[in-house]
């Protein structure tokens, strides 16, 4: 029987996910997401396009690909609706191609509101949340009070959704938020109403069924390992399990059906809000990565913090993950660089950790740096690894080393053909 392979962030989300996606696509006959929701922000670029997506999986561009939305997204039926929309005003063939789970939990606009209010409350302690409720939402799933797509069919639909707004107001108190839930609360059926028109499923038993037939799935990660909620820099993370183990809770995968497990990193390193960056470089050399690299969030617009890459936090996802092959992203942006660096160890109070530590968070951490020969080449117009210079070879060489993990795809820009598979 064929297994689930899982395409996945090692780093703090923004690695590239939707590019490899895109281009690995064409291999499998689905694509299925399987934990966030609109906080994602997967960006693919080709025929001279842009596109970014929140919700529907990178596999939508490609006309014979079935794409998922599993039971471990969370979904706002406002911004699907636009994402839809956007997308069949360009002529992708959404309707067809794309199929629910039942279980997905909706965002509603509460929930939203909720999300600003806590971060308000929290101050300067604020978590650096994208506002769009994803916390809240997966709070009420937990806590059992969650609305499910597949309850959008129920005929007290309705009557569900105004006991759970009812809850939030009761928590929101004298809060100012009307005005906000006049705004989101008729765009929220209206858009309710929109996705009426895709078929809802038991992905769960889809998937499975599938995978008897033959069929070759992909499992597309959001976010990044390092925001895990039980393995990431918590409470500086996000409110899903972003790690392989969210492919089995996020699709009702078995563990024995996991395949590959295709983990995604930058040749370097980002993060958008708050919380613990060991390698950050708050200087001239993280604004020269930040304005090469167009470090700005796709779903915020934020500046991304930059630093160099980070091997005892990838050595722990690629650990956590069952890494099987390694997707290197962005290497052109370091392209003009005499020299690299790379943060091989934590120096914490005298002492060398190789590996990433409790609580980050409260230890004074010093990143430990190995200077590496840069390429300073524009490989950007490079198409097989024959044309690469050796300084470039070395460092993916020395990568693969330190890792211990084959380095199969090398990207060198954002289009869909700057793409190498090794």
């Amino acid at each position: 029987m064929k297994k689930v392979d899982v395409l996945l962030g090692l780093q703090w989300g923004d690695e590239g996910k939707g590019k490899i996606v895109d281009v690995v696509t064409p291999k499998y006959d689905i694509i299925a997401r399987f934990q966030g929701g609109p906080n994602a922000g997967h960006t693919l670029i080709f025929d001279n396009k842009k596109f970014v997506l929140h919700t529907i999986p990178s596999g939508i561009f490609r006309d014979n690909t079935i794409n998922i939305i599993g039971n471990g997204v969370v979904i706002d039926p406002i911004i699907i609706r636009e994402e839809i929309e956007k997308l069949e005003a360009t002529g992708v063939n959404v309707s067809s191609n794309l199929l629910i789970s039942k279980k997905a939990h909706l965002i509603l606009p509460t929930h939203k509101i909720l999300d600003k209010y806590s971060e308000e409350q929290k101050g300067i302690k604020k978590i650096g949340s994208t506002l769009k409720g994803i916390g809240p939402t997966y709070m009420d799933k937990t806590g059992r009070n969650g609305l499910r797509m597949g309850d959008s069919v129920a005929e007290n639909f309705k009557e569900k959704y105004d006991q759970l707004v009812q809850k939030h107001q009761a928590i929101l108190g004298d809060y100012e938020y009307q005005d906000m839930l006049a705004e989101f609360e008729p765009k929220w059926f209206e858009a309710m109403e929109f996705l009426s028109k895709f078929e809802l499923i038991d992905s769960e038993h889809y998937i499975n069924q599938a995978l008897k037939d033959g069929k070759s799935i992909l499992a597309e990660g959001a976010q990044g390992t390092m925001l895990d909620i039980d393995f990431g820099t918590y409470p500086f993370v996000t409110s899903s399990n972003t790690v392989t183990a969210g492919t089995c809770t996020g699709l009702g995968v078995a563990p024995n059906k996991i395949g590959e497990v295709v983990g995604i990193f930058k040749a370097y390193c980002t993060r958008v809000g708050s919380g613990p960056f060991p390698s950050e470089l708050d200087n001239e050399i993280g604004q020269n990565i930040r304005q090469i690299g167009h470090e700005f969030g796709a779903t915020t617009g934020r500046d991304r913090r930059c630093g160099w890459i980070d091997l005892p936090a990838l050595k722990y996802a690629i650990m956590i993950n069952g890494v099987t092959q390694l997707s290197m992203m962005k290497a052109d942006v370091l392209d003009s660089f005499e020299e690299i660096e790379v943060c091989t160890h934590y120096e914490i109070d005298g002492e060398l950790f190789d590996y990433f530590p409790y609580d980050i968070n409260a230890l004074n951490v010093k990143p430990v740096y190995k200077k590496v020969k840069g390429w300073n080449t524009d490989l950007t117009g490079m198409r097989d690894m024959s044309e690469a210079p050796q300084e470039f070879l070395d460092y993916i060489t020395y990568l693969e080393r330190e890792l211990q993990t084959p380095i199969s795809i090398v990207s060198v820009g954002p289009d869909r053909a700057q793409t190498i598979i090794r």
